[in-house]
């Protein structure tokens, strides 16, 4: 059996982090990956702090263990009138397919930043685990986040980032390769589009991770079974965080036409977009992404170029499309099973 002290210090059976997928993931999950023995996670980016004391009461009640909860350190972009208009602009001939007036008919999923409010929460529930995408908080905000007692691990897609991490005091770094599924945790780099396409994939940043800083490193991304886990600390990863391997458990909350996509998904069905953010992020592709992108300059600064969509995306689900829908999942989508979370997670554990 693979242990790592910090998953011991955490009471888990095996260093394996289920990971947080906003839009994707709840309570449920969570709780049924904690209860195989590994770390449930709840992103937290997209609730409210009513709804994340919600979440978590039910993680407990449930009878988790040690809980991660999940945030975005994203800096919301200054207003810009005239990109908003282009975004919707772009859209324009979509909308009149769809007979829709207005870009603004109905609302985007909503994304906030780590804030004062966050971590005053952070401090009342204390989760044993914070864990951040697209870097961290300021200084201040994330030593009270320390002071709370939880566990601190954050994305890092480049061996620059992980050392940047490291230098402001992660306790945990999560080396994200280029398979992952959902947003790319980047926060170095200016030119977005420019540099996704020169991020290592997982198993080769793993190793030059664990070479350039003194943490436990985590490898994310294209791993889904056993195979994975096993390559995984064959290359010095002190665990592994699984995510698209969950979409299809009956735990998973997405919808019944993202489920169809991950059914027939191939090994080449998925590309890395940032048509419905604004950010990159992989997931399958569609028809959005086969005429506007899958990466183009069209899009308003993240998180607003959902809100664009939103009425598209309602319009088109309505009639079984997911034509313009973020299907967000990794390179190795093929590997995903339509069984119980809690069942799949002790299957993976106990094959070790």
């Amino acid at each position: 059996m693979w242990h790592s002290p910090w998953s011991a210090e955490l009471g888990l059976d095996f260093p394996l982090i289920q990971a947080p997928m906003a839009g994707a993931n709840d309570a449920a999950l969570a709780s049924a990956v904690s209860r195989a023995g590994a770390l449930g996670s709840i992103p937290c980016a997209t609730l409210s702090p009513e709804r994340v004391a919600q979440e978590v009461a039910a993680f407990r009640r449930d009878g988790g263990r040690a809980l991660n909860l999940n945030f975005f350190c994203h800096r919301p972009p200054a207003p810009d009138a005239s990109r908003e208009r282009g975004w919707r602009d772009a859209l324009m001939a979509y909308y009149r397919e769809a007979g829709l007036a207005d870009a603004e008919a109905a609302p985007g999923l909503q994304r906030r930043p780590f804030d004062a409010d966050q971590c005053r929460l952070v401090e009342a529930l204390r989760p044993a685990v914070v864990s951040f995408h697209f870097g961290l908080p300021d200084s201040a905000l994330l030593d009270r986040v320390k002071a709370s007692g939880a566990k601190i691990l954050a994305s890092a897609t480049t061996v620059a980032e992980g050392r940047w991490l490291e230098a402001r005091g992660v306790d945990i770094v999560i080396a994200q390769g280029w398979e992952a599924g959902g947003h790319r945790g980047h926060f170095l780099a200016d030119d977005v589009i420019g540099s996704v396409s020169t991020h290592p994939a997982t198993f080769a940043l793993v190793p030059q991770l664990v070479d350039a800083v003194a943490l436990p490193v985590i490898a994310a991304g294209g791993i889904a079974d056993r195979r994975g886990t096993e390559a995984a600390r064959a290359l010095g990863a002190s665990g592994v965080q699984l995510g698209t391997a969950y979409l299809l458990t009956p735990q998973s909350t997405i919808g019944e036409l993202h489920r169809q996509a991950l059914r027939q998904a191939r090994d080449d069905s998925t590309t890395v977009t940032n048509l419905f953010s604004g950010r990159p992020a992989r997931g399958i592709v569609n028809r959005l992404m086969r005429e506007l992108g899958p990466l183009s300059d069209h899009p308003a600064p993240f998180p607003n170029a959902g809100q664009a969509l939103a009425p598209l995306k309602q319009h088109f689900e309505a009639l079984g499309s997911s034509d313009f829908s973020s299907l967000w999942a990794g390179q190795a989508v093929t590997l995903c099973q339509e069984i119980d979370a809690e069942t799949l997670t002790r299957q993976w554990i106990s094959a070790q």
